[in-house]
């Protein structure tokens, strides 16, 4: 009974972090293959193609930072060899387990040009501001507190989380959802 209990409580976590916004499955074909409205920024020589897809120009998001500043993607992308753009929530069990796979890559390489940018879709400031401290979390932070409607998270067609994008310095997504040791022996390989 207690194996089961667990097992049940588990499902139920990762349910609530795979939430979908979608309310219906034709809605949900139709906005897969629609790319969100951004404005065409051309790097040095041919344009990249936009979107959320590996090899493509990452999208520019803007949000405000714990205090209230706005936060931008750009101010970091171009001035760090690579930057994870790191979606999560505080109320996402998973987020917080994978957190910790996440600080350490974070004070490995940090120091070698990575930098990371969480993307909260939470709804409660407080909640959000008390697990960055709880999850030892000194990079940059950005959320409109949208939930699920963030502005973040739609730019990106964030579906579930924990979820992340790797962009290297020329603005080039190089990879997508790494977690774990897959996070930690993707920078070994990208960041020796």
């Amino acid at each position: 009974m207690k194996k089961l209990l667990i097992v049940g409580f588990a499902a139920m976590l990762l349910a609530a972090c795979n939430q979908q916004k979608v309310n219906d499955s034709s809605s949900t074909a139709v906005s897969e293959q629609q790319e969100p409205e951004v404005e065409n920024v051309e790097t040095e020589g041919a344009a990249m193609p936009e979107g959320t897809e590996i090899g493509n120009k990452y999208v520019d998001i803007e949000l405000p930072g714990i205090q209230g500043n706005m936060v931008r993607l750009s101010d970091y992308v171009g001035k760090n060899k690579y930057t994870l753009v790191d979606f999560w929530a505080s109320w996402c069990g998973p987020c917080r387990a994978e957190m910790p796979h996440v600080v350490r890559a974070y004070a490995e390489y940090h120091s070698k040009g990575l930098e990371v940018i969480g993307v909260s879709l939470d709804n409660d400031h407080d909640a959000w501001v008390n697990a960055i401290e709880q999850l030892n979390m000194p990079w940059p932070q950005m959320s409109d507190l949208g939930g699920w409607d963030s502005m973040g998270a739609t730019l990106y067609k964030v579906r579930s989380i924990p979820s992340n994008v790797l962009i290297d310095q020329q603005g080039q997504i190089v990879a997508k959802d790494l977690r774990g040791n897959q996070l930690l022996q993707t920078l070994a390989e990208l960041m020796p």
